[in-house]
Protein backbone atom coordinates (compact mmCIF):
# COMPACT_ATOMS: atom_id res chain seq x y z
CA UNK A 1 0.00 0.00 0.00
CA UNK A 2 1.18 3.48 -0.87
CA UNK A 3 0.40 6.28 1.19
CA UNK A 4 0.94 10.51 0.76
CA UNK A 5 2.24 12.10 3.89
CA UNK A 6 -0.76 14.79 3.22
CA UNK A 7 -3.54 12.09 3.75
CA UNK A 8 -1.37 10.56 6.85
CA UNK A 9 -1.30 14.02 8.04
CA UNK A 10 -5.06 14.48 8.36
CA UNK A 11 -5.93 10.88 8.89
CA UNK A 12 -3.84 10.97 12.04
CA UNK A 13 -3.70 14.84 13.50
CA UNK A 14 -0.40 14.91 12.72
CA UNK A 15 1.45 18.46 11.52
CA UNK A 16 3.38 17.78 8.45
CA UNK A 17 6.76 19.49 8.15
CA UNK A 18 7.38 18.53 4.35
CA UNK A 19 5.82 17.97 1.16
CA UNK A 20 2.85 16.37 1.15
CA UNK A 21 2.86 14.51 -2.46
CA UNK A 22 5.59 12.41 -1.05
CA UNK A 23 4.24 8.76 -0.57
CA UNK A 24 5.76 5.94 1.63
CA UNK A 25 4.71 2.47 1.30
CA UNK A 26 5.75 0.72 4.46
CA UNK A 27 7.55 1.11 8.07
CA UNK A 28 11.42 0.77 8.62
CA UNK A 29 14.09 1.78 11.43
CA UNK A 30 15.85 4.99 10.98
CA UNK A 31 18.75 2.94 10.06
CA UNK A 32 17.49 1.41 7.76
CA UNK A 33 14.72 3.29 5.99
CA UNK A 34 14.69 4.20 2.34
CA UNK A 35 13.06 6.72 0.08
CA UNK A 36 9.50 4.94 0.31
CA UNK A 37 9.73 4.24 4.32
CA UNK A 38 8.43 5.41 7.38
CA UNK A 39 10.45 5.52 10.72
CA UNK A 40 9.68 6.78 13.76
CA UNK A 41 11.70 8.17 16.70
CA UNK A 42 10.27 8.18 20.62
CA UNK A 43 12.99 6.72 22.63
CA UNK A 44 15.94 9.28 22.84
CA UNK A 45 18.57 6.43 22.46
CA UNK A 46 18.08 6.55 18.79
CA UNK A 47 18.83 10.11 18.16
CA UNK A 48 21.72 9.55 17.01
CA UNK A 49 20.86 7.91 14.33
CA UNK A 50 18.52 10.68 12.71
CA UNK A 51 21.29 12.59 11.20
CA UNK A 52 21.75 9.87 8.47
CA UNK A 53 18.45 8.52 7.69
CA UNK A 54 17.09 8.30 4.05
CA UNK A 55 13.01 7.75 5.29
CA UNK A 56 10.99 9.34 2.85
CA UNK A 57 9.21 10.76 6.31
CA UNK A 58 9.83 10.57 10.23
CA UNK A 59 6.91 10.55 13.09
CA UNK A 60 8.64 12.27 16.10
CA UNK A 61 7.41 14.77 18.34
CA UNK A 62 8.43 18.71 18.09
CA UNK A 63 10.97 18.61 20.74
CA UNK A 64 12.85 16.22 18.56
CA UNK A 65 12.54 17.78 15.37
CA UNK A 66 15.83 19.85 15.08
CA UNK A 67 18.15 18.09 12.61
CA UNK A 68 15.80 15.95 11.23
CA UNK A 69 16.76 15.56 7.32
CA UNK A 70 13.33 14.21 6.44
CA UNK A 71 9.70 15.14 5.75
CA UNK A 72 8.12 14.55 9.62
CA UNK A 73 4.87 13.91 11.09
CA UNK A 74 4.78 15.85 14.56
CA UNK A 75 2.52 15.16 16.70
CA UNK A 76 2.07 14.34 20.48
CA UNK A 77 2.63 10.74 21.07
CA UNK A 78 4.99 9.19 17.94
CA UNK A 79 4.78 5.53 19.59
CA UNK A 80 1.61 5.08 19.62
CA UNK A 81 0.78 7.39 15.96
CA UNK A 82 3.46 5.17 14.27
CA UNK A 83 1.88 1.84 15.43
CA UNK A 84 -1.60 3.10 13.80
CA UNK A 85 0.51 4.19 10.63
CA UNK A 86 2.29 0.90 10.64
CA UNK A 87 -1.31 -0.86 10.64
CA UNK A 88 -2.47 1.09 7.76
CA UNK A 89 0.53 0.04 5.94
CA UNK A 90 1.05 -3.43 6.49
CA UNK A 91 -2.82 -4.48 6.96
CA UNK A 92 -3.92 -8.06 8.14
CA UNK A 93 -4.86 -10.24 4.84
CA UNK A 94 -8.35 -10.97 4.11
CA UNK A 95 -10.47 -13.27 6.42
CA UNK A 96 -11.68 -16.51 4.06
CA UNK A 97 -14.31 -17.41 5.85
CA UNK A 98 -14.98 -21.35 6.24
CA UNK A 99 -14.29 -24.32 7.93
CA UNK A 100 -11.35 -26.71 7.02
CA UNK A 101 -12.66 -30.22 6.24
CA UNK A 102 -9.95 -31.83 8.58
CA UNK A 103 -11.50 -29.37 11.55
CA UNK A 104 -14.01 -31.39 13.79
CA UNK A 105 -16.55 -29.27 14.84
CA UNK A 106 -19.56 -30.66 17.83
CA UNK A 107 -23.12 -30.91 15.74
CA UNK A 108 -24.13 -27.91 18.75
CA UNK A 109 -21.50 -26.13 18.00
CA UNK A 110 -22.71 -22.47 16.35
CA UNK A 111 -20.10 -20.92 13.77
CA UNK A 112 -21.08 -17.35 11.95
CA UNK A 113 -21.10 -18.27 8.63
CA UNK A 114 -17.87 -15.20 8.54
CA UNK A 115 -15.82 -17.08 10.67
CA UNK A 116 -12.84 -18.91 9.76
CA UNK A 117 -12.09 -22.75 11.52
CA UNK A 118 -8.36 -23.82 10.55
CA UNK A 119 -7.06 -26.80 9.68
CA UNK A 120 -6.90 -29.68 12.67
CA UNK A 121 -9.52 -27.34 15.27
CA UNK A 122 -11.61 -28.85 17.51
CA UNK A 123 -14.81 -27.01 18.72
CA UNK A 124 -16.62 -28.66 21.51
CA UNK A 125 -20.77 -28.95 22.43
CA UNK A 126 -22.37 -25.25 22.45
CA UNK A 127 -19.14 -23.51 21.44
CA UNK A 128 -20.00 -20.10 20.22
CA UNK A 129 -18.36 -18.74 17.51
CA UNK A 130 -19.03 -15.05 16.61
CA UNK A 131 -18.53 -12.63 13.12
CA UNK A 132 -15.58 -12.74 11.83
CA UNK A 133 -13.54 -14.64 13.74
CA UNK A 134 -10.16 -16.56 13.23
CA UNK A 135 -9.78 -19.76 14.77
CA UNK A 136 -6.19 -21.18 14.05
CA UNK A 137 -4.58 -24.66 13.04
CA UNK A 138 -4.69 -27.09 15.98
CA UNK A 139 -6.53 -24.95 18.17
CA UNK A 140 -8.94 -26.79 20.96
CA UNK A 141 -11.88 -25.39 22.08
CA UNK A 142 -14.05 -26.94 24.88
CA UNK A 143 -17.88 -27.39 25.61
CA UNK A 144 -19.52 -23.78 26.22
CA UNK A 145 -16.90 -21.54 24.80
CA UNK A 146 -17.86 -18.05 23.44
CA UNK A 147 -15.90 -15.99 20.95
CA UNK A 148 -17.49 -12.35 20.32
CA UNK A 149 -16.52 -10.80 16.86
CA UNK A 150 -13.24 -10.44 15.64
CA UNK A 151 -11.71 -12.74 17.92
CA UNK A 152 -8.19 -14.26 16.49
CA UNK A 153 -6.87 -17.85 17.83
CA UNK A 154 -3.59 -18.23 16.29
CA UNK A 155 -2.06 -21.94 16.50
CA UNK A 156 -2.54 -24.09 18.59
CA UNK A 157 -4.38 -22.00 21.04
CA UNK A 158 -6.37 -24.18 23.62
CA UNK A 159 -9.73 -22.86 25.37
CA UNK A 160 -11.24 -25.06 28.60
CA UNK A 161 -14.96 -25.37 29.11
CA UNK A 162 -16.74 -22.43 28.95
CA UNK A 163 -14.20 -19.97 28.89
CA UNK A 164 -15.59 -15.89 27.53
CA UNK A 165 -12.96 -13.99 24.93
CA UNK A 166 -14.09 -10.36 24.10
CA UNK A 167 -14.28 -8.84 21.06
CA UNK A 168 -10.93 -8.51 19.29
CA UNK A 169 -8.71 -10.14 21.53
CA UNK A 170 -6.07 -11.98 20.13
CA UNK A 171 -4.24 -14.94 21.52
CA UNK A 172 -0.91 -16.04 20.35
CA UNK A 173 0.04 -19.87 19.54
CA UNK A 174 0.25 -22.25 22.19
CA UNK A 175 -1.92 -20.16 25.08
CA UNK A 176 -4.19 -22.31 27.49
CA UNK A 177 -6.73 -20.16 28.86
CA UNK A 178 -9.35 -22.06 31.31
CA UNK A 179 -7.04 -25.18 32.55
CA UNK A 180 -7.21 -26.10 36.02
CA UNK A 181 -6.12 -23.76 38.83
CA UNK A 182 -3.61 -25.13 41.22
CA UNK A 183 -5.80 -25.87 44.00
CA UNK A 184 -5.25 -28.62 46.40
CA UNK A 185 -5.82 -29.54 50.06
CA UNK A 186 -3.36 -30.90 52.83
CA UNK A 187 -4.89 -33.95 54.41
CA UNK A 188 -2.47 -36.60 56.21
CA UNK A 189 0.41 -35.28 54.49
CA UNK A 190 -1.06 -35.79 51.33
CA UNK A 191 -2.69 -33.21 48.63
CA UNK A 192 -6.23 -33.52 47.95
CA UNK A 193 -7.13 -32.07 44.66
CA UNK A 194 -9.80 -29.35 45.14
CA UNK A 195 -12.45 -29.25 42.27
CA UNK A 196 -12.19 -25.68 39.72
CA UNK A 197 -15.24 -24.66 39.06
CA UNK A 198 -14.91 -21.49 37.69
CA UNK A 199 -13.96 -20.37 34.14
CA UNK A 200 -11.96 -17.28 32.69
CA UNK A 201 -13.55 -14.28 31.66
CA UNK A 202 -11.56 -12.12 28.89
CA UNK A 203 -12.73 -8.96 27.90
CA UNK A 204 -12.67 -7.10 24.72
CA UNK A 205 -8.93 -5.60 22.97
CA UNK A 206 -6.94 -8.33 25.08
CA UNK A 207 -3.69 -9.66 23.79
CA UNK A 208 -2.24 -12.56 25.57
CA UNK A 209 1.08 -13.49 24.58
CA UNK A 210 2.78 -17.10 23.17
CA UNK A 211 2.68 -19.32 25.63
CA UNK A 212 1.06 -17.45 28.55
CA UNK A 213 -1.46 -19.64 30.53
CA UNK A 214 -4.59 -18.51 32.81
CA UNK A 215 -5.87 -20.63 35.63
CA UNK A 216 -9.77 -21.32 35.58
CA UNK A 217 -11.56 -20.06 38.47
CA UNK A 218 -11.90 -22.41 41.81
CA UNK A 219 -15.31 -20.90 42.39
CA UNK A 220 -16.23 -17.72 40.67
CA UNK A 221 -14.14 -16.86 37.36
CA UNK A 222 -10.82 -14.99 36.71
CA UNK A 223 -11.45 -12.38 35.02
CA UNK A 224 -8.98 -10.13 32.46
CA UNK A 225 -10.70 -6.74 32.08
CA UNK A 226 -10.35 -5.44 28.76
CA UNK A 227 -7.64 -3.47 26.79
CA UNK A 228 -5.44 -5.89 29.12
CA UNK A 229 -1.73 -7.12 27.37
CA UNK A 230 -0.20 -9.86 28.64
CA UNK A 231 3.14 -10.76 27.01
CA UNK A 232 4.35 -14.39 26.54
CA UNK A 233 4.99 -16.89 29.07
CA UNK A 234 2.92 -15.25 31.70
CA UNK A 235 1.42 -17.18 34.71
CA UNK A 236 -1.75 -16.00 35.95
CA UNK A 237 -3.19 -18.35 39.19
CA UNK A 238 -6.99 -19.13 39.81
CA UNK A 239 -9.23 -16.52 40.86
CA UNK A 240 -6.97 -13.36 39.84
CA UNK A 241 -7.95 -10.16 38.69
CA UNK A 242 -6.57 -8.26 35.94
CA UNK A 243 -7.81 -4.55 35.39
CA UNK A 244 -8.47 -2.91 32.53
CA UNK A 245 -5.66 -1.75 30.59
CA UNK A 246 -3.19 -2.83 32.32
CA UNK A 247 0.31 -4.40 30.85
CA UNK A 248 2.29 -7.30 31.94
CA UNK A 249 5.47 -8.19 30.55
CA UNK A 250 7.08 -11.45 29.60
CA UNK A 251 7.56 -14.74 32.56
CA UNK A 252 5.69 -12.51 35.66
CA UNK A 253 3.83 -15.22 37.82
CA UNK A 254 0.93 -13.71 39.42
CA UNK A 255 -0.35 -15.99 42.00
CA UNK A 256 -4.25 -17.10 42.96
CA UNK A 257 -6.73 -14.59 44.17
CA UNK A 258 -4.94 -12.18 43.59
CA UNK A 259 -5.99 -8.57 42.14
CA UNK A 260 -4.39 -5.96 39.86
CA UNK A 261 -5.89 -3.24 39.27
CA UNK A 262 -6.52 -0.59 35.94
CA UNK A 263 -3.62 0.94 34.00
CA UNK A 264 -0.99 -1.05 36.10
CA UNK A 265 2.66 -1.29 34.40
CA UNK A 266 4.04 -5.02 35.27
CA UNK A 267 7.53 -5.40 34.35
CA UNK A 268 9.20 -9.04 33.26
CA UNK A 269 9.73 -11.69 35.96
CA UNK A 270 7.93 -10.14 38.33
CA UNK A 271 6.93 -12.65 41.08
CA UNK A 272 3.11 -11.71 42.99
CA UNK A 273 2.28 -13.45 45.99
CA UNK A 274 -1.67 -14.60 46.13
CA UNK A 275 -4.26 -13.31 48.23
CA UNK A 276 -2.88 -8.90 48.16
CA UNK A 277 -4.34 -6.38 45.95
CA UNK A 278 -2.50 -3.95 43.99
CA UNK A 279 -4.34 -0.66 43.16
CA UNK A 280 -4.78 0.99 39.76
CA UNK A 281 -2.05 3.26 38.09
CA UNK A 282 1.17 0.76 39.87
CA UNK A 283 4.45 0.08 38.04
CA UNK A 284 6.51 -2.54 39.35
CA UNK A 285 10.09 -2.66 37.47
CA UNK A 286 11.25 -5.92 36.34
CA UNK A 287 12.21 -8.96 38.50
CA UNK A 288 10.63 -7.33 41.31
CA UNK A 289 9.08 -9.73 44.48
CA UNK A 290 5.37 -8.18 45.34
CA UNK A 291 4.64 -10.16 48.86
CA UNK A 292 1.96 -7.69 50.20
CA UNK A 293 -0.62 -5.56 49.36
CA UNK A 294 -0.17 -1.98 47.02
CA UNK A 295 -2.32 0.73 48.15
CA UNK A 296 -1.18 3.75 46.36
CA UNK A 297 -0.30 4.33 43.11
CA UNK A 298 3.03 4.74 42.42
CA UNK A 299 6.86 3.06 41.20
CA UNK A 300 7.74 -0.53 43.35
CA UNK A 301 10.90 -2.11 43.06
CA UNK A 302 12.72 -5.23 44.46
CA UNK A 303 15.37 -7.47 44.08
CA UNK A 304 19.32 -5.43 43.73
CA UNK A 305 20.44 -4.66 40.58
CA UNK A 306 23.22 -7.35 39.27
CA UNK A 307 26.82 -6.43 40.87
CA UNK A 308 30.21 -7.93 39.90
CA UNK A 309 30.91 -11.62 41.91
CA UNK A 310 33.21 -10.61 44.41
CA UNK A 311 31.01 -7.58 45.54
CA UNK A 312 28.06 -9.47 45.40
CA UNK A 313 30.06 -11.95 47.71
CA UNK A 314 30.33 -9.37 50.20
CA UNK A 315 27.32 -7.69 50.18
CA UNK A 316 25.77 -11.08 50.71
CA UNK A 317 28.44 -11.65 53.85
CA UNK A 318 27.47 -8.14 55.02
CA UNK A 319 23.52 -9.34 55.21
CA UNK A 320 23.87 -12.40 56.76
CA UNK A 321 25.58 -10.25 59.87
CA UNK A 322 23.07 -7.60 59.79
CA UNK A 323 21.12 -9.11 62.79
CA UNK A 324 24.52 -9.34 64.85
CA UNK A 325 25.43 -5.45 63.91
CA UNK A 326 21.76 -4.26 64.71
CA UNK A 327 21.88 -5.95 68.39
CA UNK A 328 25.11 -4.95 69.10
CA UNK A 329 23.80 -1.29 67.97
CA UNK A 330 20.55 -1.87 69.97
CA UNK A 331 22.81 -2.52 73.15
CA UNK A 332 25.28 0.08 72.40
CA UNK A 333 22.00 2.40 72.68
CA UNK A 334 19.94 1.04 75.66
CA UNK A 335 23.63 1.91 77.03
CA UNK A 336 24.07 5.20 75.77
CA UNK A 337 19.85 6.19 77.24
CA UNK A 338 18.86 6.62 73.28
CA UNK A 339 15.26 5.44 73.17
CA UNK A 340 14.34 3.98 70.28
CA UNK A 341 12.45 5.00 67.31
CA UNK A 342 8.90 4.17 66.85
CA UNK A 343 10.14 2.56 63.56
CA UNK A 344 12.82 0.63 65.00
CA UNK A 345 10.18 -0.15 67.85
CA UNK A 346 8.04 -2.28 64.92
CA UNK A 347 10.80 -4.30 63.49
Amino acid sequence: MSVSLGELAVRFGCELRGDPQVRVERVATLANADAHSLAFLANPRYRAQLADTRAGAVVMSAASADGCPAAMLVCENPYATYARIATLLHPLPPLAAGVHPSAVVAGTARIDPSARVGACATIGERVAVGPRAFIGPHCSLDEDVSLEADVQLMARVTLGRAVYIGARSVLQPGVVIGGDGFGFAPEKGAWLKVPQIGSVRVGADVEVGANTTIDRGAIEDTVIEEGVKLDNLIQIGHNARIGAHSVIAACTGISGSTTIGKRCMIGGMVGIAGHISITDDVVVTAGSRVSHSITSAGVYSSAIPVEEAHTWRRLVARFKRSALLDARLRKLERAAGLAPTQEEDHD
